[in-house]
């Protein structure tokens, strides 16, 4: 009985050492960056979305598209989008952007990559996160809210 107690209240502390264990390796890291003129592919854990890559039906997310005439300032309002998200930038050219998100309590860190496809007239986006298995949809649901709030910001 002894054994049980003193396992149920280590294992809590034990789960709290690992997760603070993730947070610091992810600060550690950084965005995967752009590979042959496309967004890094998705690794095959459940906590990165991608619109590179189609196929890849475990990742995919669709692009942002880009209204007729808007590809010269796409990339300049999608980044305001992730600063009024509390993104931080990392790196930025003409035709790519990088973020990072960190979450509240464990501190842990998401990238955020953009790629400016201006022939085919859309941002092609990667969220992912840098530590851990799963991420709960949390990517998705982030690259959603990029999306509508960049289209809010282009109907103004």
């Amino acid at each position: 009985m002894k054994k049980i107690l003193l396992v149920l209240a280590l294992f809590p502390a034990a789960v709290l050492i690992l997760f603070f264990t993730f947070s610091l390796l992810s600060r550690s890291a950084s965005a995967a960056g752009v590979i042959n003129k496309k967004l890094t592919q998705c690794p095959e854990k459940p906590n990165c979305v991608c619109s590179e890559f189609p196929n890849d039906s475990a990742h995919t997310i669709a692009p942002i598209q880009i209204p007729e005439g808007m590809e010269g300032t796409a990339l300049s309002v999608v980044k305001e989008v992730l600063l009024e998200m509390d993104g931080e930038i990392q790196n930025e050219s003409d035709s790519y952007l990088a973020a990072t998100f960190t979450s509240g309590f464990f501190r842990f860190i998401d990238d955020v990559e953009i790629r400016l496809d201006t022939e085919a007239s859309l941002l092609h986006v990667r969220s992912a996160s840098r530590a851990g298995y799963s991420d709960m949809g949390v990517n998705q649901i982030r690259v959603e809210e990029i999306r509508s709030l960049f289209e809010k910001k282009i109907q103004k």
